[in-house]
């Protein structure tokens, strides 16, 4: 078998960190287990749903791992989802590491769009359940292609949150400081994105893999390719 042409990066190190338990997660977790329709999102919009109670603590836990690295290891850079339950992810993590080592990560993250969640369009903010019921021809469609595939009227389907994830990391690696760590702190879709590109041209699908909330990933380089070292690791955080 043909081996997948190794991505292009000159980082030292990629750090992604998934978003805490969001409020919508709440709802939607809720939403499969009665499979009750009428269950909804209160927030407008996807780019303003915040974090639960239990997404802050889980985010104050990723700050205790932050803070708990080595100097040397350290992030260099972040760069950060835009949408609020990444922000405030950041914004905890940067407490709390703060409290465990000074200044263990640059003050501030940078925001980019490109690390955004994927956009469901039409769908935005509906439970499966909700998506049988108001939209049945788009949740039958959505099995037939399969999810990657899938594109709701006026979104986007994973292959797309690819495309945008590859761009972001091809100017990264250029504008990244030599040999620099950088975290990124964004959603399960980037986190799945950030691995397809990084695992080279012609790499398999990942397929449908569970990304938790406030997990962390890590990839390490030589100065020309990223290697996998852990993925959607949960150990910082407490027993549920």
């Amino acid at each position: 078998m043909t081996e997948p042409l190794a991505y292009p990066c000159a980082l030292r190190r990629l750090s992604v960190v998934r978003h805490g338990q969001s409020s919508a997660n709440v709802v939607f977790a809720r939403a499969a287990e009665t499979g009750d329709p009428a269950l909804s999102v209160p927030e407008p919009c996807d780019a303003v749903v915040p974090l639960s109670p239990l997404g802050v603590e889980q985010a104050r836990a990723a700050g205790r791992w932050l803070g708990g690295l080595a100097a040397a290891d350290r992030p260099d850079v972040v760069v950060c989802s835009p949408y609020l339950r990444a922000v405030q992810t950041w914004e905890a993590m940067a407490e709390a590491a703060g409290r465990t080592a000074p200044a263990p990560a640059p003050a501030g993250a940078l925001l980019d769009e490109r690390l955004r969640d994927r956009e469901m369009g039409v769908l935005e903010l509906l439970t499966p359940a909700a998506m049988r019921e108001r939209a049945p021809e788009e949740a039958a469609r959505r099995l037939r292609v399969g999810d990657r595939s899938y594109r709701p009227p006026g979104g986007e389907s994973s292959a797309d949150v690819t495309l945008r994830v590859r761009d972001f990391l091809g100017e990264l690696s250029g504008s990244a400081p030599p040999r620099a760590h950088v975290l990124l702190v964004a959603h399960d879709a980037v986190v799945l994105a950030v691995r397809q590109v990084l695992s080279g041209i012609g790499a398999p699908d990942p397929g449908p893999v569970e990304i938790p909330n406030a997990s962390v990933s890590r990839w390490d380089g030589d100065g020309t390719r990223m290697r996998l070292a852990e993925f959607a690791a949960v150990g910082h955080l407490p027993e549920p």
